[in-house]
């Protein structure tokens, strides 16, 4: 049985930090990532889900592929990296535009509501513990 895939993007910045988003209504922060759609590569998902959820786009020449890992039983995760351009410092224009129905009003709730630079010491607190035992063990 093949495993549904999440590919998601490390963006680093030129201080060794990683992108996180915010997950809407819970106390964690993630990477930009999302399920792979049939069709799919790896790299597009990836590509259209750093853009659904951050508002970042960048040619498919600045990914590197990290590979694909174990993840969940339920689900393996694809990494790519990409190095943040130095005007990315300032995250304000930042954006999410994918949504889900809000569990209590239905309304549409963006997926990611915040967005930071974290260092692999605060990505270890800021993250669910899955993540970030992933992000502990990749070079970025």
């Amino acid at each position: 049985m093949t495993l549904p895939v999440s590919c998601g993007t490390l963006i680093v910045n030129g201080a060794g930090q990683l992108l996180l988003c915010h997950v809407t209504g819970t106390a964690k922060w993630d990477i930009p990532k999302g399920m792979q759609d049939p069709g799919e590569t790896p790299i597009e998902t990836a590509m259209r889900e750093l853009k659904e959820e951050a508002g970042l786009v960048f040619e498919e020449t600045e990914f590197t592929d990290l590979g694909c890992f174990d993840y969940r039983k339920d689900k393996r995760l694809h990494l790519f990296l990409v190095r943040a351009p130095a005007d990315l410092d300032c995250l304000d224009h930042l954006e999410c535009t994918s949504f889900f129905p809000h569990q209590f009003t239905g309304k549409p709730t963006p997926e990611a509501d915040g967005f930071r630079w974290a260092s692999r010491d605060e990505v270890a607190r800021l993250c669910w513990p899955r993540m970030a035992e992933r992000l502990a063990t990749l070079d970025w």
